[in-house]
């Protein structure tokens, strides 16, 4: 069998079980002539057990406008509000904080979204997620 070649790979965040043909969808795959209708179908039956998440996938688009999806772990900001209770971060990130998580929330968000970033280990996942939660005004243990 020829291998198909890739037209295109998109990249968007969606509700878990709630997509619709609407944008953002139609508008990133409608220029590709991908059917939005299919992949909206395909993607809520895939997420329909994760309602009420953000999901990234990752839609990769062949030539013959076919397509295959991979799905993502949710966001670390989402991840890290939803730990600390908050709706937001600081504005002031330097000197005002939103909340705060413990260091076992820490680790268990840092073992979720390993398969998605770059670290070799479970201390280095941890410091990255660390990192965002400073940023966001969020306070570590």
């Amino acid at each position: 069998m020829a291998k198909r070649r890739v037209t295109a790979i998109v990249k968007i965040q969606l509700p878990a079980g709630k997509a619709t043909p609407a944008p953002p969808v139609g508008t990133a795959l409608g220029p590709h002539g991908v059917q939005t209708m299919d992949f909206v179908k395909q993607y809520n039956a895939a997420t329909e057990d994760k309602a009420g998440q953000v999901i990234p996938v990752e839609i990769t688009i062949f030539e013959d406008r076919t397509f295959t999806f991979v799905l993502k772990t949710p966001p670390t900001p989402v991840l890290i509000r939803q730990a600390a209770g908050v709706d937001k971060g600081a504005a002031n990130t330097g000197k005002e904080t939103a909340g705060s998580i413990s260091e076992a929330q820490l680790t268990e968000i840092a073992q979720m979204k390993m398969p998605d970033l770059n670290a070799n280990d479970i201390e280095a996942a941890k410091a990255q997620v660390a990192g965002t939660a400073r940023s966001m005004g969020i306070k570590v243990g």
